[in-house]
């Protein structure tokens, strides 16, 4: 069906329920006028409402009356009108039942608009706020729990203000030049508010201009908030400041405003019983609060499980699994909120070696510990990450609390285990062919099997990742001299092995302590995840 027919058959349904086409907006979507009749109502309210001709976005459902009896402050409902039935993303149109979804959509609003009629809340449209809560971004750099009343950096961004609240300058400095923005000499004072209320947009005077129009929004939401408001705005101004950051915190979610006291004069629109009070004519910037803080970042995706932040970790090996697996586990907070992240190789990127590296190009011969260190730290300018670009068997790696080999060397592999024994934890990750299949083992203690006992397990036919010989494939000629060939994809998901097992191993999961995925489905699985014991002929575990 041609887009121009769906048109017309959402045009023809939506006349049936009595609305009448009435022409196209600005951005060339459809309008139809009709009455939106709340659910268990008889009598409909005036509405308009907006196709998108693709049927990609939602309709856009806006009253042309507000109900008389509704409240100054309302959920889901703007001052335009424009009412919030769906949050976006949490449904998907069906393109190719237009007439359908369209009338889906019209009932869900006659349904919420019952609802606010109620004076009820929609649960998963709670932080619709934040459309009604357009204006600057502040962003929110703290490692601690408490706003207290810090200082915000306050940036410019291609001539626009940006507001950073943090709880170390030089951390979040390192942020701010990481994304090109500017620190100016200027900050504010920061108040934290906090109210049970959650806010909701007037359907009179949005948005708010200034301090007065903040208060009179905020006392028919909570008073005592009110209160609290404009004492921290008496107070940033008698400091002689210059300005406050007012952010508040709600159940669900939080919001703030700017306020700056350089000399701003009265607006036209403050009473004149409210100029006795200098505050309420000055001018409000509409701030979205969001958190960049390190754990926050870390910690966003895994809810429910701890992070690796914290904690002191070795990655020996920064090749294709280390290269990749040292970008997974910064992203699971390493380096962060006191931990450290140590890089170990001595070797240097070559061009045969980017088919297949987490490096590219730019960092042709250049050592992969320090350029991968370099490369996390621009991509999260928080961590504390450090590279050793010697031989692990000169490294100095102090006291650790997660040891990883992601060299794929056996007989490096075998001195490690030597080296840094139980109970400090190891994790091995390793590919084994041709990129047959990827595996890993973590030992925590001295009954578990460590990376040596493998191989003399291996000489016995045990533990072995596939049921037949695996596959010896090599590749190259001449100078470049022989290797392993297999893809890139290979070593990301040997990397996601190893993350994985970090994340299970700080979240205190550490069976089974030896993992395989098989990659090459030709092949048949030998040894099913299991917790291998220290081998009897291993000489590092008997010694």
């Amino acid at each position: 069906m041609s887009s121009v027919a769906a048109v017309a058959d959402v045009i023809e349904a939506f006349e049936r329920q009595g609305f009448e086409f009435v022409g196209k907006t600005e951005d060339s979507w459809f309008k139809l006028r009709g009455l939106l009749i709340p659910c268990g109502a008889v009598d409909g309210i005036p509405c308009e409402v907006q196709l998108d001709p693709a049927f990609f976005d939602l309709p856009r459902i806006r009253l042309l009356e507000i109900p008389p009896e509704l409240p100054k402050a309302v959920p889901h409902l703007g001052a335009d009108g424009g009412l919030c039935y769906l949050a976006k993303g949490t449904v998907v149109l069906d393109i190719y039942d237009p007439v359908g979804q369209s009338l889906a959509c019209l009932q869900r609003a006659a349904a919420v608009l019952g609802r606010i009629l109620k004076g009820e809340m929609i649960e998963d449209l709670a932080e619709e706020f934040f459309a009604y809560w357009s204006g600057w971004l502040c962003f929110v750099d703290m490692q601690g729990e408490d706003l207290g009343r810090q200082n915000c950096i306050v940036a410019q961004a291609h001539g626009n203000p940006l507001w950073f609240i943090t709880d170390n300058e030089e951390r979040t400095t390192k942020k701010l030049h990481s994304l090109g923005y500017q620190v100016t000499d200027r900050t504010v004072l920061t108040y934290r508010v906090k109210t049970t209320a959650q806010p909701r947009p007037l359907t009179s005077h949005w948005p708010p201009e200034t301090v007065g129009d903040v208060l009179t929004w905020q006392s028919t939401l909570d008073p005592r908030c009110r209160r609290k408001i404009h004492e921290r705005i008496k107070e940033g101004q008698s400091k002689k400041a210059n300005g406050v950051l007012i952010v508040i915190e709600s159940p669900l979610m939080t919001y703030g405003f700017v306020v700056l006291f350089d000399h701003q004069p009265l607006t036209h629109k403050a009473k004149l019983a409210d100029r006795r009070d200098s505050t309420f004519g000055l001018k409000v910037m509409p701030v979205s609060v969001i958190r960049i803080d390190d754990r926050y970042l870390a910690q966003r995706n895994i809810p429910k499980l701890r992070t690796v932040a914290g904690k002191r970790i070795a990655l020996v090996g920064c090749g294709t699994i280390g290269g990749y697996l040292s970008d997974m586990l910064v992203k699971a907070g390493a380096g962060t909120c006191g931990g450290k992240l140590t890089l170990v190789d001595f070797d240097a990127l070559l061009p045969q070696n980017i088919g297949r590296h987490r490096l590219g190009f730019p960092d042709l011969l250049s050592n992969k510990a320090e350029a991968m260190a370099q490369e996390l730290k621009r991509l999260s300018p928080g961590a504390e990450v450090h590279a050793l670009p010697v031989d692990v068997r000169q490294a100095q790696l102090g006291k650790l609390d997660l040891l990883i080999d992601a060299t794929g060397e056996e007989s490096l592999g075998h001195w490690l285990c030597g080296r840094y024994r139980a109970p400090t934890p190891m994790l091995s990750v390793w590919i084994e062919g041709p990129g047959t299949a990827v595996r890993a083992l973590l030992r925590t203690n001295a009954s578990g099997a460590c990376y040596r006992c493998l191989w003399h397990s291996h000489r016995r036919g045990e533990l072995r990742s596939t049921v037949d010989a695996l596959p010896n494939i090599l590749a190259g000629h001449g100078c470049e001299g022989l290797y392993v060939p297999f893809p890139a994809s290979v070593s990301v998901q040997a990397a996601s092995l190893g993350a994985d097992m970090a994340l299970d191993w700080i979240n205190g999961v550490h069976s089974p302590a030896l993992r395989t995925r098989l990659i090459d489905q030709t092949h048949q699985l030998a040894t099913s995840d299991c917790d291998p014991q220290r081998d009897r002929d291993c000489p590092l575990c008997n010694s």
